[in-house]
């Protein structure tokens, strides 16, 4: 593989020179978000509001990584470009020294708490991770070892050849904290422990939070002097907020609310989130593979996309959408699908989230479509917190959740082996096929970018010829951002929304 050496030179808050502010700030910025290293003009802080609350007390390891990465609170050792290469963040380069072994050299930067980002310490943080029960998504079937490798070094060993290893490292659920953050029993704190331009200071349960800017971010001086984050759950809420002027970003404007809103402060962006139909294969009636085929038949994605998304979607045609743009091309038909029985009838129970606002409707749409072709179906909707356990558990017949497909590591075969195998860790369709995990092995361990795209697109088909998952629509963002705002970053895999070139003008 390619040696990466992007070296950028450390700098700090005095620097003002626009050109050392590294891609990972801006690269995917709206037109007007050039970043600086310079507070902005009236040195005002910024109102987001997010639709999603910390659900386990922002802990790196779970589903509140992305809500810190959003933020700018934390970081890991490499970031996503806007091709979905890793590219240097806490690390300023690495090169491979082997199969198993990576050499990564780190950047000059402090925690929030104003130790020094030293081998050890990251080292340390890696290994926390590795600890972690249930493990991060970034690692699932992954096992490594990190250790401190002179004063800026740090080699990371994996178990089995990890091609894609400084892709992985960019997952938000591997960022690095400081030693204090392991301090305590349970999961870490990111509470000025993370290396990211903005520190919580004050966190006020699943309401709101108040993160203030980290003045010697390695990344130079962001223009906003904070976030007054608030967690707003009603998707017409967050709409009426950027209506009245209460915030200035608004994550996740929900499709309803969307034509309600100037268009002025909409900021739309393609994504690689797939809004998917998942099927109970291990328990109930779609352990018969001709049920889960009659479901599949059943639906009809374009009427959503129609009817429920009003557009900002695209019909769904697999695990992989157009987000993913090497997606189409690659794309291998499934093989071996059962023939439709007819249901006649048989009951099952449907559940999905509303945190999402279009879910729910999704779900009443797909109850109609099932109920037509036979099935008897029951509704239920809970918000994602109360759902989330009893989904894994597999409590349901049949689940509608929506997934980044790139969101835990940046590799297409990652979410294979997290949603799909029968040790994953998001398996909610409970799926245990042989056929199914030994494409997925396959895929796990092949090298060369284009090799492993064409190996994840053949794990893609076996995985759909098994109709456990029916994919319904490919998502796009929409964001309610004020006029006066600048800067605002909006990325295929919703990794990011707030960085040091993120400024508003009151």
């Amino acid at each position: 593989m390619q040696v990466r050496d992007q070296s950028i030179k450390s700098h700090r808050r005095f620097l003002t020179a626009l050109a050392l502010v590294p891609c990972l700030a801006g690269c995917f910025a709206s037109p007007g978000g050039e970043s600086s290293s310079q507070g902005g003009p009236s040195g005002s802080r910024l109102r987001v509001a997010l639709a999603f609350p910390p659900a386990e007390n922002f802990s790196p390891y779970g589903a509140d990584a992305t809500l810190l990465s959003r933020l700018g609170v934390t970081e890991g050792l490499t970031a996503l470009d806007a091709n979905g290469a890793a590219a240097p963040a806490l690390a300023q380069s690495w090169r491979r020294e082997n199969d198993r072994t990576w050499r990564f050299t780190l950047r000059e930067a402090t925690f929030q708490d104003g130790t020094d980002v030293t081998p050890a310490a990251v080292a340390a943080a890696l290994t926390h991770a590795t600890k972690a029960e249930p493990a991060p998504a970034a690692l699932a079937g992954v096992t490594l070892g990190a250790q401190a490798d002179g004063d800026r070094g740090i080699r990371i060993t994996t178990a089995a050849p990890d091609p894609v290893l400084p892709m992985r490292l960019a997952g938000p659920s591997l960022a690095i904290l400081s030693p204090k953050a392991y301090g305590k029993k349970g999961n870490p704190t990111p509470v000025g422990t993370a290396t990211g331009p903005f520190e919580i200071t004050k966190v006020n349960g699943g309401g709101s939070a108040t993160l203030d800017r980290y003045d010697d971010y390695w990344g130079g001086l962001a223009h906003a002097t904070g976030i007054d984050a608030r967690f707003v759950k009603d998707g017409t809420a967050r709409a009426n907020a950027v209506r009245t002027g209460d915030v200035d970003i608004a994550e996740a404007i929900p499709v309803a609310q969307a034509a309600t809103l100037d268009k002025a402060t909409l900021r739309e962006a393609g994504t690689t989130r797939t809004t998917s139909l998942q099927l109970n294969t291990e328990t109930g009636p779609f352990k018969d593979p001709e049920l889960r085929a009659a479901a599949r038949t059943a639906i009809d994605s374009s009427a959503l996309v129609k009817g429920v998304f009003e557009g900002y979607a695209d019909p769904g045609v697999g695990i992989f959408g157009p987000a993913v743009t090497w997606a189409e091309s690659k794309r291998v038909k499934p093989a071996g699908r059962a023939q439709a029985a007819r249901p006649d009838g048989t009951p099952i129970t449907l559940a999905t989230y509303d945190n999402r606002p279009e879910l729910p409707e999704v779900a009443q749409v797909v109850q109609q479509q099932l109920q037509k072709a036979g099935f008897t179906v029951k509704l239920e909707v809970r918000e994602y917190s109360r759902l989330e356990s009893d989904a894994l558990a597999g409590k349901f017949d049949a689940f509608i959740g929506a997934r980044n497909s790139l969101l835990d590591t940046g590799d297409p075969v990652g979410i294979l082996g997290s949603d799909y195998t029968c040790d994953g860790a998001y398996n909610l369709a409970q799926l245990c096929d042989k056929k199914t995990d030994r494409a997925i092995a396959e895929a796990v361990e092949t090298d060369g970018t284009g090799e492993r795209q064409d190996a994840a697109m053949a794990a893609e088909a076996a995985i759909l010829g098994t109709d456990t998952v029916v994919p319904l629509a490919h998502q796009q963002i929409i964001a309610g951002v004020s006029t006066k705002v600048r800067g605002l970053l909006l990325d295929p895999y919703e990794r990011t929304l707030v960085g040091t070139g993120t400024r508003t003008r009151r």
